[in-house]
């Protein structure tokens, strides 16, 4: 796919133990698509960006710092992601096996949405609410 370049102009970068595991799973349980995915010499996944909404999120493989990149643990962080149609993504989500760690509400500030975590421990919130 050819890169394209984005307004956006803050983006979340996450660190995974497996991100290639990590890119398959926010695939199929959120519905992100892998835009870019660089490995480095050894199959670790050095850098990737994944799309939802219009929107990018980047990632990578914790690492020793042996690659030249900054060394860095792992999550976990808390994401926000607004969705069209939360009880769809909901669904989607716990077939997936998300671990659901608030179930679907609807929030006195006009929003609906749950929160997950991710295999790794990354906590992430869907909802209508747009800032």
């Amino acid at each position: 796919m050819p890169a394209t370049t984005s307004t956006q102009t803050i983006f979340a970068a996450l660190r995974y133990r497996d991100a290639t595991a990590a890119i398959d799973w926010l695939q199929r349980a959120f519905g992100f698509e892998a835009r870019e995915v660089h490995k480095g010499s050894s199959g670790r996944v050095q850098h990737a960006e994944l799309a939802y909404g219009g929107n990018l999120i980047m990632l990578g493989e914790a690492g020793d710092g042996s690659d030249g990149r900054l060394e860095e643990d792992f999550g976990p962080q808390w994401l926000y992601v607004v969705v069209e149609d939360p009880d769809a993504h909901h669904e989607r989500a716990v077939a997936a096996g998300a671990q659901i760690v608030r179930g679907m509400r609807d929030e006195e500030y006009g929003s609906r949405g749950y929160t997950a975590r991710d295999p790794e421990g990354n906590v992430w919130s869907f909802g209508t609410y747009r800032p």
